[in-house]
């Protein structure tokens, strides 16, 4: 099946792209999928208990408190993301290195620091005399 002249290729089903993110390391993505589905289930329980209520049902009152319990727990899960991924960038160290801009600035400000000091430094040794290092301080037998 060879491509006529005057005919437009066929486009291809599927085309790779590259991502802008990496993907989420396992311990946070397994975390992160777990609040997902906690605050999921605290979110349901949440509707049911207003739905209830607004019923007139007798299962209002042990669902508003299994809502409370569950906000907790949903907090807690929310939390554990967040702690987990500070963990796993703590522990597995995220590279990152300075812009040239970043470098560029930083070799400027050392550079500034050390004509600083080194003018500080000839100040210091125009203000003390030079000693002639022949005198003793204390005489000699």
């Amino acid at each position: 099946m060879a491509i006529e002249e005057g005919e437009a290729p066929l486009r291809t089903l599927w085309v790779e792209e590259p991502v802008g993110r990496y993907r989420l390391p396992d311990p946070v993505r397994g975390s992160a999928v777990r609040a997902v589905l906690i605050v999921s289930v605290t979110l349901i329980q949440a509707v049911t208990a207003f739905l209830s209520t607004v019923a007139g049902s007798w299962l209002a009152f042990p669902m508003v408190l299994s809502s409370v319990a569950s906000t907790v727990v949903a907090t807690w899960a929310v939390l554990d993301v967040w702690i987990t991924r500070q963990v796993w960038n703590q522990r597995h160290g995220v590279t990152s290195s300075p812009s040239s801009t970043a470098r560029r600035l930083r070799k400027e400000r050392r550079a500034a620091r050390r004509a600083a000091r080194r003018q500080e430094h000839d100040h210091d040794a125009e203000r003390i005399p030079a000693t002639n290092r022949t005198t003793r301080l204390s005489p000699q037998p």
